[in-house]
């Protein structure tokens, strides 16, 4: 029983669940979806929050230049480049037999410097906010200084005083790991069964203490939280709760907007932004939709990606239920290919929050994930995780179920002025042999 229901009675009230719990592709077009003036009346944080975490990785950008001397280039500014995909947008169409009309672009988290995911923004970006509440506290800096002077040894002594813990299943470890490990923090992450071995040996490569569980993701978290809970010194970063998290993530939409500006790409009523989102527990997907519809309002269209196997936030914006609901509730294993997506139960913040926002979900089997690896990297030379490829799926679920969306929001007759925008959230610290067996895999499903 599910909240009083039988799962054949919440199959006979949501049709959806049928092919959902069956593991078939599915795309769920979001019928709380609003207008933005009307679906932020009632949000907590505004741009001026978003803005505000602007301002404090500014502030890190000087100390950030010279301890992560791959960041010189861009002044200690965390950014990804934007690429056109041409070719992959030929090679979908001749893989699916389908027109797909529009502007593909690529936005390339995968290549973020220091941490090579998503994860850098909302991950880092919290690190650095709590070192900087510790060393205003203690009268260590302001913020009118030279943040240059974090890199001196007198501070990594103040921050080895203190801790931080995460659970993660792996891309978020890293993040938190690298950058707390360098301001100093002794540093646990609490990592799933499904995190890949390269990533908690590369943890561990940097000095960060990684404890394994058997269980899932949200094990993982919890035995996080329950660290920091006897340890005054110790702060928690909470991926189904944090704000920091969040407003961290939505940065990018700040950037993204100048980014086009200088692409000379437009985002108006008649040119809508299709923005396609991998999804795992909710905080990197939803700050960067709540960041994206503040700047582009009703011209963006924002839809997550979600494992056939691990649908966490389908399910509890399907159901209404949020996180009294997990995949494992409806019987489904949470085990997939794309390990930074793979949680059972989805952020009750992100997912109330992001609720009127959000445009739809869709779902994509592992061998989906396999092929376009392949077909990205044979026809554009990028590398991505599996994880990643969930948003090269978008256009395609889009145009193939979508229908009813696009006649909605009167969008039929734009559609070939439209951009669409696939989220690349991480592939580039994969080991090169791992990246080549999962090219393989793809390779042999599209024989």
């Amino acid at each position: 029983m599910i909240k009083g229901k039988t799962i054949e009675q919440w199959k006979q009230e949501i049709p959806l669940l049928n092919d959902v719990i069956s593991l078939k592709e599915a795309l769920w077009v979001n019928t709380n979806y609003q207008q933005v003036h009307q679906a932020l009346k009632e949000c907590p944080l505004t741009m001026a929050d978003v803005k505000e975490a602007e301002e404090r990785l500014h502030r890190f950008a000087p100390y950030i230049s010279k301890v992560f001397p791959e960041t010189k280039d861009q002044n200690g500014i965390i950014e990804s480049p934007v690429v056109h995909i041409p070719n992959m947008k030929r090679s979908l169409q001749e893989h699916f037999q389908m027109d797909l009309p529009g502007d593909f672009l690529l936005k390339c988290d995968s290549h973020l410097p220091i941490s090579g995911s998503i994860k850098a923004r909302g991950g880092i970006y919290e690190v650095l906010k709590h070192a900087e509440d510790l060393a205003i506290k203690h009268g260590l800096i302001s913020k009118e200084d030279n943040y240059a002077k974090l890199a001196d040894e007198s501070f990594r002594t103040f921050f080895s005083n203190f801790s931080i813990a995460v659970g993660s299943t792996g891309n978020l470890g890293l993040s938190i790991g690298i950058m707390s490990a360098k301001l100093g923090f002794q540093v646990t992450v609490h990592m799933s069964h499904d995190a890949k071995k390269w990533k908690k040996d590369l943890l561990r490569k940097y000095g960060v203490k990684v404890v394994e569980h058997q269980e899932d993701y949200s094990k993982a978290v919890a035995e996080g939280r329950k660290q920091a809970e006897k340890d005054s010194t110790c702060y928690f970063i909470d991926d189904e709760n944090s704000q920091h998290l969040f407003l961290g993530y939505a940065v990018a939409a700040l950037r993204l907007q100048k980014q086009l500006q200088k692409m000379n790409i437009q985002v108006n009523e008649d040119h809508p932004l299709f923005v396609y989102l991998p999804c795992g527990v909710g905080g990197g997907p939803g700050g960067v939709t709540f960041g994206l519809k503040l700047i582009f309002q009703d011209h963006v269209h924002c839809f997550f990606a979600e494992p056939t196997h691990s649908p966490c936030m389908l399910l509890g914006l399907l159901t209404g239920l949020h996180d009294q609901v997990s995949v494992q509730s409806f019987g489904i294993d949470n085990e997939t290919i794309a390990d930074g997506l793979a949680v059972g139960t989805p952020s009750k913040f992100v997912g109330k929050l992001i609720e009127p926002l959000l445009s739809g979900i869709y779902t994509a089997s592992d061998e989906q994930l396999y092929k376009l690896l392949t077909m990205m990297m044979d026809c554009e030379h990028i590398h991505l995780e599996p994880s990643a490829l969930a948003s090269v799926y978008g256009p395609i679920q889009l145009m193939k179920k979508g229908n009813e969306y696009i006649q909605q929001q009167n969008l039929l007759s734009k559609l070939k002025k439209a951009t669409h925008l696939m989220w690349a959230t991480g592939g580039s610290m994969v080991p090169k042999e791992v990246m080549e067996e999962d090219y393989k895999k793809g390779k042999e499903l599209l024989k």
